[in-house]
């Protein structure tokens, strides 16, 4: 129940944050409700369409739809004062990172898959809808820049299902993976941890 109410909270932010660089692009009212709903459900549609899991969760569950609209096209009309809450949705972007891969773990165990790809699909669950945005927008999507992101999503992921294969309670499990994997992306933002980067120049000819 807490993870579903926090999911709520999650698909909601991410839709008002993907409303806020629709509106950086210009886009119309339908273009920013679209590019809401594609941020929030867009982790889980492409888990579940590589995982062969059906119905999508938002075709189960339509009011998912609407609310990622709804969040999206209020965010149109309350834009303004968006700057104020800055650090809050950073915060709650952090959080929903982290649950949305534990969901996607969650799923992916239930079909029965290997724990690498239970992994794996904690991390498509937690970032491919950032990813979608930021193509859609013509971004290089952060999951590719060097900012600590993917990797956190893989580290609570594998804390996740590294817990639960050794049989260690649920819902102690569950805590510590978000737990960890919500205080790792913090720190990263407030002293902007990064991956190496790779740069290569020479031309090969």
């Amino acid at each position: 129940m807490v993870l579903h109410s926090l999911y709520l909270v999650a698909i909601v932010v991410e839709a008002m944050t993907a409303a806020l660089a629709a509106g950086r692009r210009d886009m119309d009212w339908f273009g920013v409700c679209v590019l809401g709903c594609v941020t929030a459900l867009g982790g889980g549609t492409t888990r579940d369409v590589l995982l062969g899991n059906h119905p999508l969760s938002w075709v189960a569950h339509p009011s998912y739809l609407l609310i990622t609209a709804g969040a999206a096209l209020a965010t149109v009309f309350a834009a303004r004062y968006m700057h104020h809450l800055r650090r809050v949705f950073l915060f709650l972007d952090a959080v929903g990172l982290v649950v949305f891969t534990v969901i996607g773990c969650n799923i992916a165990l239930g079909l029965g898959v290997p724990l690498l790809i239970v992994i794996v699909a904690g991390m498509i669950t937690g970032c491919v809808g950032g990813v979608l945005r930021d193509v859609l927008c013509n971004d290089v999507p952060l999951l590719f820049r060097s900012e600590l992101y993917a990797s956190v999503s893989v580290v609570t992921g594998g804390l996740y299902v590294g817990g639960l294969a050794l049989a260690l309670p649920h819902d102690l499990v569950m805590a510590c993976a978000l737990g960890i994997g919500l205080s790792l992306r913090l720190l990263a933002i407030r002293f902007g941890w990064n991956m190496p980067t790779f740069h290569y120049t020479r031309d090969l000819h």
